[in-house]
Order: C-alpha cells, then structure tokens, then sequence
C-alpha cells in the first residue's frame, strides 16, 4: 500500500486515456459520463494531452487517441509479459505440490530468474532466489532454455559462456561434443536436470517455455535430491511442469494474437521418462 494519498491529477489523467482508448472517437459528454470527472477539467486535462501530442481533437467529433500513445507501452516487453502470465500457474502449482518453482529468462550468459514461488513454498532450500544468475550449461533452467532456443541464438550464448571468466561451471562448454550431446538429448527427453556435480544437495527438472514457436525462458522445480531420485521426480512432477509451460504459452499466443505451428509443449519420448 502507497505511503502517501495517490496524486488525483495522475489518476484522471489514466483514466481519460482509458475510455480514449476504448473508442475511435469520444466526446466530452461521454468522457464526462464514464469518468465521472468534471467537464472543465477534462478539457485541461484533454488540452494538456494534444499539447504532449498524445491527443487529437476532431472539431465536432470528438477526441481521439494519436500513434504517440505506442511509446507508452514500448518498454512492456516480453520478460514482464512471461512473468504476468506465469506467476499466478506457478503460484497453484507450488500450493499443490508443496516443491518451489523458478521461472528464468536468458541474459547475456546465463538464465537469471524473474520469478519463484519460494516464498509460498515450505521446502524452499533459500529465502529468495530472484534476480539469481545461473549457468546456461550446468542449470537445469539453462539448459531447457539453451537446448530449445533458435540455434544461431545457440550458438551466441554458448560463445559468451566460452568467454566468460571466473565461474567455474561455465567450463562445461569448452567440452562442445559433450554439450552438444546434453542438448540433443535434452530436445528428445523435453526436459533438463541439474549437472550432478553442481549443488548436489538438491536437483531442479526444468522446461521450455514457448511464447508462439520462440523459446523465451524455462520454469523448473527444486527439491531435496535426498527426498527422491530424479528418476521419481520426472515420474511426478514432468507433466505437471509442462502442463504450466502448455497454459502459459496458450494465454501468451492469445494476448499477443500470434499463431503457433508446433506443439505447444515439447513431446517426451519414451526413452526419456525417468531418466
């Protein structure tokens, strides 16, 4: 909750480009009506926004709302978009299977996560684990993302992985053969564990997600890798996961109206289960 009483003039200005933009063209009357707001008020208000450019008035008609209003939502990209959309399905999925859920994005040369359900979870290992760089090639987020991406994507993040000094897991991608091998079977499996060598205290199982037919990030869940072997954790939680990833790229498509031409998720062959 704000500290302070929120700046009146800030609210009416939203609100007027809210029914500005819900109509081609509005008048002041209507404005009046759905806003409530009082009519000089609305014509400063109005006045000011044509001044800023945002704003057209059409004599007789009405007003209406310019291109400029684009620039509004220019820096709303895809990153809060992923996050809005999956936090309230990774939320449902940690109240159901108790484990903490991660949602990472790739930046520069690692995954970083942008959001967890660690705080709703009772078997977190961490109190909080946003904004928390991990390997692209020993991370089960990582590799999700990594395996799944546009190749030439691919290829740029495993070059800035070569060349990035002083972490230590990041060594893994000067063995190309062997990473590549990881990859491929990552892509046939449809999912990634954790290196077992890297924090061997817990293990993560991680997917895909797909906004259209492009990889924009992974989600996975962390548990006690005494609990369970991570054969049983596949078993478990691998369909729940991509059950997540399917609805998230659903909602993702719907609101940005584009169309996909491949499975929502990727199919998990029989060889893959358990391993």
């Amino acid at each position: 909750m704000a500290s302070f009483p929120p700046v009146e003039a800030v609210v009416r200005t939203l609100r007027v480009l809210e029914v500005l933009n819900c109509y081609p063209v509005v008048g002041i009357a209507q404005l009046h009506r759905q806003t409530g707001i009082p009519k000089p008020s609305l014509v400063r208000l109005l006045q000011t926004l044509a001044v800023e450019g945002y704003v057209r008035n059409e004599p007789r008609r009405g007003y209406m709302l310019t291109s400029k209003v684009r620039a509004l939502a220019s820096g709303f990209h895809s990153e809060p978009r992923i996050v809005e959309v999956l936090a309230p399905l990774m939320d449902a999925l940690t109240a159901e299977v108790k484990w903490p859920v991660a949602l990472a994005v790739p930046d520069s040369d690692a995954a970083v996560i942008r959001y967890s359900t660690v705080p709703r979870s009772p078997l977190a290992l961490l109190h909080s684990s946003i904004d928390m760089r991990l390997s692209l090639v020993t991370r089960a987020l990582g590799l999700a993302y990594l395996a799944f991406c546009d190749p030439d994507e691919r290829e740029i993040l495993i070059g800035m992985a070569l060349r990035s000094v002083g972490d230590a897991e990041n060594a893994i991608a000067h063995q190309r053969e062997s990473l590549d091998a990881t990859l491929e079977l990552i892509r046939r499996r449809g999912y990634a564990l954790r290196h077992p060598k890297v924090r061997p205290v817990s293990n993560t199982l991680a997917v895909p997600v797909f906004d259209g037919q492009r990889a924009v990030g992974a989600i996975g869940l962390t548990w006690f890798a005494s609990t369970m072997p991570a054969s049983e954790a596949v078993e478990r939680y691998l369909r729940p996961l991509q059950d997540v990833a399917q609805r998230a790229r659903e909602a993702l498509v719907d609101r940005s109206g584009s169309a996909s031409g491949v499975p929502l998720t990727p199919t998990l062959s029989p060889e893959g289960r358990g391993s």
